[in-house]
């Protein structure tokens, strides 16, 4: 098994399973001809994040990590007509293809780009009364995941959804003696989760065009 397998077999499952119109395929391409970095989930893994909006009937959303606007469509798509989705992105130039994507893929109406650091726009979601989230999806610097998700926590309904992305590092996470600071921050995050009553999480480890990665998955209990 090796990279070229996976990446077949995502190929396949998009085009027997996945519709790609031309507002996600142009948000791949705007994206990629702007030099933004190709880190976007892939389609299989954006269908499985559209499901979850569906599944848990969101309304709120919560995107941290916007990068070309790919995922937001995605959920935004999954919304209901009176849906919201905020999306923070902390690169000027990279929220600003964003909403050109989102614009041209018919969501604009549901989505907010909001540009800056995550941290500090946190205070000020607090103090609008955003929340509380249905769905809150973790895509963004990795270091501050566990931040993220702390946070996520206190604005996250019972019966909510918080997904964090990249959380297997390539199996790194595995490794406690690994020095990589995004490693560790993902292995605190598990950590910090352990006997925590507030949330039900597992992490699924996931094999295809991106590579061997995976996401946590946490269920908000409200405990």
């Amino acid at each position: 098994m090796d990279q070229a397998t996976f990446s077949a077999v995502d190929e396949f499952v998009g085009g027997t399973l996945l519709v790609e119109d031309e507002g996600l395929q142009g948000a791949v391409e705007v994206a990629e001809a702007a030099g933004l970095p190709s880190i976007q989930v892939s389609p299989p893994q954006g269908k499985l994040l559209q499901l979850l909006v569906r599944l848990v009937g969101a309304k709120r959303i919560l995107e941290f990590g916007t990068l070309g606007g790919y995922s937001a469509i995605l959920m935004a798509r999954a919304l209901p007509d009176d849906g919201r989705l905020i999306t923070l992105e902390a690169k000027a130039e990279y929220a600003e293809v964003a909403r050109q994507s989102i614009e041209r893929a018919g969501v604009g109406e549901r989505v907010e780009v909001r540009v800056g650091p995550a941290l500090e726009a946190l205070p000020v979601l607090e103090e609008e009364g955003a929340g509380p989230f249905d769905l809150v999806f973790i895509d963004a610097d990795k270091v501050n995941t566990p931040n993220y998700f702390d946070w996520a926590l206190d604005q996250t309904r019972a019966g909510g959804l918080i997904i964090a992305d990249n959380v297997v590092r390539g199996g790194t996470l595995g490794d406690a003696a690994d020095p990589d600071e995004a490693t560790m921050a993902q292995r605190r995050l598990h950590e910090d989760l352990r006997g925590d009553r507030r949330v039900s999480a597992t992490t699924i480890q996931t094999v295809g065009v991106k590579g061997y990665d995976g996401f946590l998955i946490a269920l908000v209990e409200g405990v």
